[in-house]
This record gives C-alpha cells, sequence and structure tokens, in this order.
C-alpha cells in the first residue's frame, strides 16, 4: 500500500461525507419489505421499522419514511428547494473549469491546494491564464476556495444564502453534489440512484481535474487545455454530456425528495 493521496479517489471521500462503508451499504428504497432471516439486522438500522404480513405472520423490515422524515426535515426541504431550483434554470457552458485555476491563482504567494501536484504550465502560466479569461463561477463550494487575489476577479460572488438562486445545470460541481443529496436522502433514496450519482460524480471530477491547472500525467490522465480552443471545445462537450446525464439523475432524486411525507408547518 502506498499511502499516496490521490486527486480524484480521495475527493470522493473527503470532500464528500459518506464512508465507503456506508455507500457499500444497500438500500432498497420506499415501499419495499425485506424479508427472510438476512433482513432481520435491519431491525437495529436507523430509519427502518419492522412490518407483518397478515396473511402469514411473516415479519420484515421496510424504511421507515415518516421517522425519517420527521428527524431529516430540514435537509430534505433545501434538497428539494436546490434540486428544483437548478432544474429550471438555463446552463452555463461558458465557465471552462476557471475554479481550479482560481484556487491556484498567485501559488507563488498562496501555495497550492493540492501541494502533491505540479502546475503543468507552472505559477506565471497559471496565473496568465487566471487574468486572460472571464471567471463567472456560480457555486459557492468551489467560489469559497479561490486564493484572496482571485475572489475580486469572479464576476458573481456566490454565499451559502445566495446558493438556491445561482445553481445551474451546466456546473460541474452543482453536478457532482447530485451524489451529496443522494446520500444525505438515504436510506429513502435506493442505492441503485446513490450508485448512479456516485459513478457521475467519478466521472466528473476526473474530467475536472483533468481541466485543472495541474499535471495529473502521474495517474494516468491527460490534460484538457482550456486555455487553448481545441481544449475548450473539448471541455465544453463533455459538460454538456454531463449536464445530460444529471437531468436524468436530478429529476430522480427530485422525484423521491417531493414524496417525502414532510410534517406540515
Amino acid at each position: 500500500m502506498k499511502r499516496q493521496k490521490h486527486p480524484i479517489e480521495d475527493f470522493l471521500f473527503t470532500y464528500y461525507t459518506q464512508k465507503p462503508g456506508q455507500l457499500y451499504r444497500w438500500h432498497p428504497g420506499p415501499g419495499v419489505v425485506l424479508s427472510g432471516e438476512s433482513a432481520t439486522e435491519r431491525r437495529d438500522w436507523k430509519f427502518y421499522r419492522e412490518v407483518v404480513d397478515e396473511s402469514t405472520g411473516e415479519r420484515g423490515y421496510t424504511v421507515d419514511l415518516e421517522a425519517f422524515a420527521q428527524t431529516r426535515t430540514e435537509a430534505i426541504r433545501f434538497a428539494n428547494i436546490i434540486l428544483a431550483g437548478t432544474a429550471t434554470r438555463a446552463a452555463n457552458f461558458a465557465c471552462f473549469g476557471l475554479h481550479e485555476w482560481a484556487m491556484a491563482y498567485k501559488s507563488a504567494d498562496n501555495g497550492i491546494r493540492h501541494e502533491y501536484l505540479p502546475l503543468r504550465l507552472g505559477s506565471a502560466g497559471t496565473d496568465a491564464v487566471v487574468q486572460e479569461h472571464k471567471i463567472r463561477c456560480t457555486h459557492f463550494d468551489a467560489f469559497r476556495f479561490y486564493t484572496p487575489e482571485a475572489v475580486p476577479l469572479n464576476e458573481l460572488q456566490p454565499t451559502r444564502e445566495t446558493q438556491r438562486d445561482l445553481e445551474q445545470p451546466g456546473c460541474l460541481h452543482a453536478n457532482m453534489d447530485l451524489y451529496k443529496w443522494a446520500y444525505k436522502l438515504t436510506p429513502a433514496v435506493p442505492s441503485d440512484l446513490v450508485m448512479d450519482c456516485f459513478e457521475l460524480a467519478w466521472d466528473i471530477r476526473t474530467m475536472d481535474m483533468q481541466a485543472s491547472p495541474y499535471d495529473l500525467a502521474d495517474w494516468g490522465h491527460r490534460p484538457i487545455a482550456i486555455e487553448t480552443p481545441a481544449g475548450k471545445a473539448e471541455y465544453v462537450r463533455l459538460q454538456k454530456d454531463f449536464a445530460d446525464r444529471a437531468q436524468v439523475l436530478r429529476d430522480r432524486l427530485l422525484a423521491v425528495a417531493q414524496s417525502l411525507p414532510l410534517p406540515q408547518t
């Protein structure tokens, strides 16, 4: 075991808080009753309840949606707001992944987040790319990692409070975050949907880092040189493909979130 940091894989278990063991725990989703000896372990699982088949007397276990909705009310409401709002907005396909470059801007003074990765164009070359482009990141959880000098260069100034108004379906981070909403709504979200969102996040993170200022040659990834016309074209093509995949998953997640029995206010 090398115990070496990985720029793609580590992100999925550090930025996102679900542990591998939680990801591997299978949930069928709402309306499914599990029976048999192997199902009895769910007797002690959070947000499961026991049910009895009146005709056979057989005991089974199913997701307790009422208990889940009572306990996770605010998370469910916020997920509904983010998922529904994002789906209604126009997609921005002109950001070219410059959020990662803004995080490495003026690295000679600030250092870089991924200190174990070399900058493909060096410090001065990275700064030049930032200075030569318009930066219009809409995602707060990317913007908050900008270097101090890069913050005023962003045309927008996202905050946690304006997140619900700025999220848009072209954003790589917003589409990766479908995985976050999926596991936050688990076990109400079936595991096949969680895994679909995880795989999308993995694929997007790979492209995100390929288009970043870092050199990932040692990890087997070629760069997407967004500082060139060809690189920009490739980035937009992939970004649109991810947006299409994400919209299908967003609709499925929203259907789950909207179906949960939230308490009346």
